[in-house]
């Protein structure tokens, strides 16, 4: 990703929930990964953003009752992990705004729209916390995975509750490495590859590619367009523990903006769960007041 301030790389093999009934979560702040935005400049962590409270489709397999008229089941559900039900996303348009011409690879930071929507994505997939995929049944916010191979090897089947609830996963390498610094036919084998490997496992070929740290170059561009994905997907904003790190200088999320967080636990997080990062980061977006739409439904 280019135009951004570089970050250390900070992958998941090399960085750096739990219930809450207070409201805030006092966490010790302590950088983990930066995020960097468009074209083929490095960027520090791993890519991607956003969520939101109402527009996701229906889960299945939820253990969540639905909201009542008043909305006290959501209530009650956002209480139990100290957060404020998130007001509801916009529906997406018909028409979406982000479409590919015929053998054109678009790049993109965020989505061209005027509404207060941001879109959440996480990456790697290293962390498998039952209590994020709880947490997720509860809130029934929408999100994006982009999943690395070697992370997720251990345990592939982790991620199928989530995508059940309707959150896409897409693809994320097989290794993780540097685009950049990989040859034109390295760089197909590891899109290639984890393409195929996502789709026999979860049973829907990704249609968004993000390349590692944020590192591309025009041979990605090419890998991506051979392996089937439609668009190369970079971020605006990079969660870390209890604060979020901007591109911009106004240091302020903007409507479409695409947030990149990560699978990570204790030991990347400095003694604090996935779940306690995920309060954190839905807190920041909801004070300045948006809502989370699902990217999927835009690209």
């Amino acid at each position: 990703m280019q135009g951004c301030t570089r970050r250390r790389s900070d992958g998941w093999f090399t960085v750096g929930k739990k219930s809450a009934a207070a409201a805030a979560l006092v966490l010790s702040g302590v950088l983990l990964a930066t995020g960097c935005s468009s074209g083929s400049s490095g960027d520090s962590g791993d890519g991607g953003k956003k969520t939101g409270g109402a527009a996701p489709a229906t889960p299945s397999g939820s253990a969540s009752a639905p909201a009542d008229d008043n909305g006290s089941a959501s209530e009650a559900a956002y209480r139990k992990w100290g957060l404020k039900p998130f007001p509801a996303a916009p529906a997406p348009p018909a028409d979406k705004p982000v479409k590919p011409k015929p053998g054109e690879v678009p790049v993109i930071s965020d989505i061209p729209t005027d509404k207060k929507i941001v879109f959440v994505t996480f990456d790697d997939g290293a962390e498998k916390d039952p209590k994020f995929v709880e947490m997720m049944r509860d809130l029934k916010v929408p999100f994006t995975m982009f999943l690395t191979d070697a992370a997720i090897s251990d345990n592939k089947g982790y991620f199928k509750p989530l995508q059940e609830l309707g959150n896409s996963i897409e693809n994320h390498t097989l290794t993780h490495p540097n685009m950049r610094t990989e040859s034109g036919s390295r760089q197909q084998h590891e899109v290639c590859g984890q393409q195929e490997k996502l789709t026999k496992e979860y049973g829907k070929a990704p249609r968004l590619f993000r390349p590692p740290y944020g590192n591309w170059n025009e041979a990605t561009r090419a890998a991506v367009k051979a392996c089937g994905p439609q668009t190369i997907v970079l971020w605006r904003e990079s969660m870390q523990i209890q604060n979020m790190q901007y591109q911009r200088g106004d240091k302020k999320l903007h409507p479409g903006d695409i947030i990149l967080a990560h699978f990570r636990g204790k030991g990347e997080l400095k003694g604090h769960t996935m779940t306690e990062m995920v309060a954190n980061m839905f807190r920041h977006i909801q004070e300045q007041g948006f809502a989370v739409a699902r990217l999927e439904d835009y690209v």
